[in-house]
């Protein structure tokens, strides 16, 4: 991949994106940003990749200036990065920034397995179990793609389950990156195996209804994340904004366990 011009100016620190007002369509800005956002964490659009506002504006049938507004918005979330006079690209994975959006995912992702295991429903328990079925029919299809959309289905009914829905929320807008960097975790060698078990730790303690068995459950699943964050990332360095990191050695058998370079996807 190509080397792109080093920004002008530092990146805005993320925030929260915008939300319209209930009643109101949203704006060609706000659906183009969202759809970008998208393409962007699942990596359909590469990090370092260029996006070309005039086949965007065409796509949507739309002004630069919309265009322009989703990509603002993008840049203040981390994931564009505008070069004046050179281009916009779809900003490379920050290494630096992976280990705290972690662990702040992880704090509100136990509190969530915490509540759900003390207000959790029947019907929040079968919507589990029916999402835990499609888990099951994904790892055995190895459809990769059908996988991960049940896997956030799954955070995202312990999060309803809690009984709080701005927890799912708020986790949403912390985890993107971290989303990103996920996608490259799923060609790993038993992943989905690892996953499903994970996820059955988590569902059994909330129909126990035991607080802190859940919390353990979810905690110990999201800790893999910052386990594989350093290889899988030097496996994939070209997706990764590692300025400033002395790479690790890896050994043949590392690049094994860490399922080789490259998306798989």
């Amino acid at each position: 991949m190509a080397d792109i011009p080093t920004p002008m100016m530092r990146k805005a620190p993320n925030r929260i994106p915008s939300t319209p007002r209930p009643g109101r369509a949203p704006s060609a800005a706000t659906v183009i940003c969202q759809e970008l956002r998208t393409e962007i964490a699942s990596l359909a659009r590469l990090p370092g990749q260029p996006i070309n506002e005039k086949e965007i504006a065409a796509r949507y049938g739309v002004s630069r200036t919309p265009v322009h507004e989703a990509m603002l918005k993008l840049a203040d979330e981390g994931l564009v990065e505008i070069f004046p006079q050179a281009g916009t690209y779809v900003a490379r994975i920050p290494y630096r920034d992976l280990p705290e959006v972690i662990v702040i995912r992880r704090a509100l992702e136990e509190s969530s397995a915490r509540l759900a295991a003390e207000h959790a429903k029947p019907a929040d328990l079968a919507a589990l179990d029916r999402i835990m079925v499609a888990l099951d029919e994904a790892a055995a299809d190895q459809d990769r793609e059908a996988f991960r959309q049940r896997d956030e289905d799954f955070h995202a009914a312990v999060a309803g389950a809690a009984g709080y829905p701005g927890l799912w929320r708020l986790t949403r807008q912390v985890k993107i990156q971290v989303d990103r960097f996920r996608r490259l975790t799923l060609p790993q060698p038993g992943r989905f195996a690892r996953i499903l078990i994970e996820h059955r730790a988590v569902l059994d303690a909330i129909r126990a209804r035991d607080p802190a068995a859940a919390c353990a459950a979810m905690g110990a699943h999201l800790d893999g994340l910052l386990a594989e964050l350093g290889g899988i990332a030097w496996l994939n360095a070209e997706y990764f904004d590692m300025s400033g990191i002395d790479p690790p050695v890896l050994t043949e058998t590392d690049k094994r366990d860490e399922g080789v370079s490259g998306l798989g996807l």
